[in-house]
């Protein structure tokens, strides 16, 4: 049997040149050329985000309605549909890119719970995880004949007020021993991490080099993996490093990536994926800052369950399939090297505990940030992204939940939606004539709108009466915004004269219904919480929103679409990322580190998926705000005016 012909393919702008077998499509091309082409489900042909140009050559394209006329005119595609039969050249346009898009994340954010107010209300004492401590010793004599190893032990346990039998030293150390405490005339510096109940002596150098220990902690999240390079000694972020998570080519939804990994046997890939972003940002740390990759002696990791079983490669096959188990919530720490990540060869790893497959160590690490556990009163704690993961709880119980309502307002299934990046409209204002003000990310032409963009949409769209309570639009209003095209309605928010892509940017029937099936999600998620702790709204002491969608939230919008309770607005506080916070905080501090262990332990999962009054508030919270008023007095009257 002949094999497949293989052919050249040719990428612009990246001017980069790839060979593939025929049959493959352009996605794959691109993937194989480390390229990002937008693909919000995976390749799967029903997201449309994947659209290139064929510059030169044809391709094997079927049919598709995500591929207007106008676009098929110009040689559109879809990239996850193209099969290649030919040499091409690609143009990626620039909606479809990923260069130039700003990342947001928590330092730059005037509403994120800042470090030192987190360091403030945490009230963790500072111990590192691993730490580094100057032991100046007596030297040896013929009256006092304690060998190396004991002797360098009595010094820690002296230090450290710790027992013989907690201290745990490698064959490798004892070996170097003599002669590095000579060299050091017996002063010496002795790195030490916890592991549990054991105190392991991970290195013994000679002098005191005590000044220099750097630690990094990570939020690995499914969009964004954000580095911070940590001063151990002092509590001090040096600095951060933020870069688009690598794996988004194999889909943003991490789902979809699950279902790659699976099905193509490459669960190698996606870890050499995700190890490879942390490498490049601990590099450009250490590079900017003059640090030595040797004094990074460990980093601790937030993040999904899905991104901690792909960084430590444990099988995720089962996080998506009944009963929706993970391989594992809880990880001992290990050597970071055995996953390749370049820190110290002896540096250890510290994976944050997940509660199940889809309430991650992201949702711990950012109740910890929080104090959550110290809270007297009821407190509701929701980090909204690709999922929406919810606790309920004070320092005495919790409760959690997962709500799968973060994919329309990450753009997934809306036209002209796209994530929180530069030239995203994240702020919407439409007046009684219809008129429509905006601003984007960057203050750049608008190329998309973003989650908090869409969310002002909506409640913009109700409280003009464009849309009616059950998301319909008024065919009737006096606009020529609304019109129709091909079976579907559509409201024009930007005119293609003022974007900065190739058509005006709108919102859709279909887009409006799937952004008020998300906000349903998450109400009701928080509604089962509270009822099935026999409370009510009025019995929560605050909200706390995080993630970068939080950030930009208008909250009385939220509240207006139902998305949010109806609290005061002052109760309903912005914290940004704190899975990032709560990493950090756990890298300085053994206090914090446990306490998140804690908090995961104490927390109570809800599977929503099986509970039938979930169904029957989701479908209740599928208006705006919702089938009973009563639940939203505040809006009841702003909408009677």
């Amino acid at each position: 049997m002949s094999e497949n012909r293989t052919y050249k393919i040719h990428f612009l702008p990246n001017d980069t040149f790839v060979e593939i077998e025929e049959g493959n499509t352009v996605l794959d091309a691109a993937h194989k050329a480390s390229i990002y082409v937008n693909s919000i489900c995976g390749g799967d042909g029903v997201c449309g985000k994947c659209k290139v140009i064929l510059s030169k050559g044809t391709a094997d394209a079927p049919p598709t309605s995500l591929i207007s006329g106008e676009e098929a005119e110009k040689d559109y595609v879809l990239a996850c549909e193209a099969k290649i039969v030919e040499d091409l050249q690609i143009l990626i346009p620039q909606e479809t890119r990923l260069e130039g898009k700003k990342i947001l994340y928590d330092q730059n954010e005037q509403h994120s719970l800042t470090w030192a107010a987190a360091v403030n209300k945490a009230e963790f004492k500072h111990n590192p995880l691993v730490k580094k401590i100057f032991l100046t010793m007596e030297a040896p004599t013929m009256d006092d004949t304690v060998a190396d190893h004991d002797r360098l032990c009595q010094a820690i346990m002296m230090d450290q007020g710790v027992e013989l039998n907690t201290i745990q030293t490698s064959i490798t150390i004892v070996k170097k021993l003599p002669e590095i405490l000579r060299q050091g005339n017996w002063s010496v510096t002795a790195t030490l991490a916890r592991r549990g109940p054991v105190l392991e002596v991970v290195e013994v150098q000679a002098g005191d080099t005590s000044k220099s220990n750097f630690g990094i902690a990570i939020d690995i999240g499914t969009t964004t993996v954000v580095t911070c390079l940590m001063d151990l000694g002092s509590s001090k972020v040096v600095d951060s490093e933020a870069i688009y998570n690598s794996q988004m080519k194999f889909g943003e939804d991490y789902i979809q990536r699950i279902i790659y990994a699976i099905q193509n046997s490459a669960l190698d890939e996606m870890q050499r994926s995700i190890v490879s972003d942390i490498n490049k940002s601990v590099l450009a740390l250490v590079e900017r800052q003059g640090v030595e990759l040797k004094n990074i002696t460990s980093v601790v990791c937030a993040g999904n369950t899905a991104m901690i079983h792909f960084l430590l490669c444990l099988d995720p096959e089962n996080i998506r399939k009944e009963p929706y188990l993970p391989t594992a919530n809880v990880i001992s720490p290990f050597r970071a090297s055995q996953i390749g990540i370049e820190i110290n060869p002896r540096g250890i790893l510290y994976a944050l505990p997940s509660v199940g497959a889809y309430v991650g160590a992201d949702l711990t690490s950012g109740a910890a940030a929080i104090r959550l556990d110290k809270e007297e009163f009821p407190c509701l704690f929701i980090d909204i992204g690709t999922n929406g993961e919810i606790v309920l709880g004070n320092r005495d119980w919790m409760v959690c939940c997962s709500a799968s309502a973060g994919p329309a307002f990450e753009g997934s299934g809306v036209l002209h939606g796209m994530r929180a990046s530069e030239g995203a409209v994240e702020i919407i204002h439409i007046t009684k004539d219809y008129e429509v003000s905006y601003t984007t990310i960057g203050n750049v032409k608008p190329k998309g709108v973003c989650g908090s963009g869409l969310l002002d949409c909506i409640a913009e769209l109700l409280r003009r009466g464009i849309i009616d309570r059950s998301g319909k639009f008024q065919k009737d209003i006096k606009s020529g915004r609304l019109r129709k095209k091909e079976d579907e309605y559509e409201f024009v928010l930007i005119e293609k004269s003022e974007t900065g892509i190739d058509s005006d940017i709108v919102i859709t029937q279909a887009d409006i219904a799937n952004l008020v099936r998300s906000k349903g999600a998450i109400y009701a998620a928080i509604s089962i919480l509270i009822e099935s702790m026999g409370l009510s709204v009025d019995d929560l002491h605050c909200i706390y929103l995080a993630g970068g969608f939080g950030n930009y939230l208008n909250v009385r919008n939220a509240i207006t679409i139902g998305m949010l309770p109806d609290l005061p607005t002052s109760r309903i506080q912005f914290v940004g990322n704190t899975s990032l916070v709560g990493a950090k905080m756990a890298s300085i501090s053994e206090e914090a580190f446990e306490t998140v262990h804690k908090i995961a332990s104490q927390m109570t999962y809800f599977d929503l998926m099986g509970n039938p009054k979930y169904m029957e508030g989701f479908m209740s919270a599928n208006f705006l705000p919702h089938t009973n008023l009563n639940e939203f007095p505040s809006v009841a009257e702003e909408l009677s005016n």
